[in-house]
This record gives C-alpha cells, sequence and structure tokens, in this order.
C-alpha cells in the first residue's frame, strides 16, 4: 500500500510574497523546507506527498517545481496562476508542460466574490486546464459551496478536489448546513475531498470526539475512493503536530476496511492526481 499526503506545504520567508503569513501566526512564521518535513513522514509512514502553493504568485510556483525537482518523496505541485489574466489558457498549458505540474489552485477562500469561480472570462484557462490532464485544489469554506456546485456543472471533465472538507466551523460546532451542503455536493457533482485540515478548525484544546461528526459526514458523503488524506503541514502545527494528526486519523478510520483505509491514505490521492509509487 502507497501512502500519500495529499497536502503539504513549504515555504521561505524572505520570499516575500505570503502575504497572510505574519508573524502572529506563531509557531508557522518561520522557514518550512523539505528536511523539516523528511522525519514526520518517516515516523508516519508516508511514502510521497503532494506539495501546494501557499501564496498567489508565479514565482512561489517556479520555487516549488524546483523543490519538488530536488526532492525524492515529492510526488509534484499544485502551483498557482492568474487565471484571468491575459494569455491565462497559454500559460496554463506551459505549466502543464513543466516537470512535477500537478494541478492548479486559486485562493477562493481569501477573494472577496464568493461566486468568482463563475466569471464568465474564466472559462477559457478551465477548459484549458481539463485539456492539459491538470486538477483543480478548490480552497473553499461553507459559504462557497453554492458556486462550487454550479462550477462542477459547468466543468464535468476538470478533475475537482475540495480541500480541507470546506473548512467546516468545528470551533463553532457548527455541523447540520455545512454536512448536508457536503452531500449534496458529493451527491449531485464528480468532487473528491480532502480529509485534512479539520484540527485548525476546532479549538485549541480538540479531541478526536470534536472531529469524529466531521470526518464521518465525509465518509459518508464521498466514501473511500473519493476521500484522501492530508497532513496540511506546516499549517496543521497552529493547532497539533504531524503525528498527532496522523494519530487521530487512524483513530478515526479505525473501524474501516483495510482496503477502505488504503484508499483514504494513498489509493484515492495516486488516482486523482496520477502520484507514481
Amino acid at each position: 500500500m502507497i501512502r500519500i499526503d495529499a497536502h503539504q506545504h513549504f515555504w521561505r520567508l524572505s520570499r516575500g510574497d505570503y502575504g497572510w503569513l505574519t508573524p502572529r501566526l506563531e509557531p508557522i512564521y518561520r522557514d518550512y523546507l523539505p528536511c523539516d518535513l523528511a522525519p514526520h513522514l518517516t515516523a508516519s509512514g508516508v511514502d510521497r506527498t503532494v506539495l501546494v502553493q501557499a501564496a498567489p504568485t508565479a514565482a512561489e510556483t517556479d520555487f516549488l517545481l524546483d523543490l519538488a525537482g530536488r526532492t525524492p518523496f515529492v510526488a509534484g505541485v499544485v502551483g498557482w496562476i492568474d487565471l484571468e489574466a491575459p494569455g491565462a489558457p497559454q500559460a496554463v498549458r506551459a505549466f502543464a508542460a513543466r516537470p512535477g505540474a500537478l494541478g492548479l489552485r486559486p485562493m477562493l477562500q481569501d477573494l472577496p466574490d464568493d461566486e468568482w469561480l463563475l466569471r464568465p472570462g474564466l472559462a477559457p484557462s478551465f477548459a484549458a486546464m481539463a485539456e492539459a490532464g491538470l486538477t483543480f485544489d478548490a480552497l473553499v469554506k461553507p459559504r462557497h459551496l453554492p458556486a462550487l456546485r454550479r462550477f462542477l456543472e459547468r466543468h464535468p471533465h476538470l478533475p475537482v478536489v475540495v480541500d480541507h472538507g470546506a473548512k467546516p466551523d468545528i470551533a463553532g460546532r457548527e455541523h447540520a448546513a455545512w454536512a448536508q451542503a457536503m452531500h449534496a455536493l458529493a451527491r449531485e457533482t464528480h468532487a473528491v475531498c480532502k480529509l485534512s485540515g479539520l484540527v485548525t478548525e476546532a479549538r485549541p484544546d480538540w479531541t478526536v470526539a470534536d472531529l469524529r461528526p466531521y470526518a464521518e459526514t465525509l465518509l459518508e458523503a464521498f466514501g473511500p475512493s473519493r476521500l484522501m488524506w492530508g497532513s496540511d503541514w506546516p499549517v496543521v502545527n497552529r493547532a497539533a503536530d504531524y503525528g498527532r494528526w496522523a494519530e487521530a486519523t487512524e483513530i478515526l478510520l479505525s473501524d474501516l476496511p483495510e482496503a477502505d483505509r488504503a484508499a483514504i491514505m494513498g489509493g484515492t490521492a495516486q488516482a486523482f492526481y496520477g502520484v507514481q509509487p
């Protein structure tokens, strides 16, 4: 069984394009690079990772692709392109041709327009992504889910994964409306979903019991073949650490058959991103 961390980041603060990453976000306000992650992967038995952008710049995507090319455990990069820029479809095709390019992720949660995905001018860029075999990571919150459903209906050939279970408000124990929306999304679209990022949406003193209703909803809605595990490292360090989230996941999935656990912990990501062992 291959074990894949389907969502992790690297950054170097001196690059200067992480607008969201400020000193108030201790303990993650420092450089995080492959040498920092490698021991956690070994301890948790993770074979490969998917490296995801953390800044809305082409320069950061270049930085990540360079790191991926020099880091054997990184299977590839989900990068960023200005999908509204003139010539964006050509930029998409150029990105897709680069070694290690897996997909793209606009930082939807930070955009002022909750329906940005539906802008007509973006359609050629999304079509170019589908034609080039790229994936789309949807960094959304619950308020974005209606627009995301409409987007998925318009782009049935674009592989889409919902990051972090759409970031439910676990700290506020808001579950019912989010669960209903996620069930509808899974039932009516082809989206898959990441079992990641839950601990940073919970209270600082979270327990596995706090996470369980949300993990169970994702499993019920998407099933193992459409659910993939990710660490969201190093962001996870704001609420836990790599090992504690990995252990919590093992508990949350402990009642599943081995084949289902294998899908969530690696098989789904391998199929979705085309990760090689």
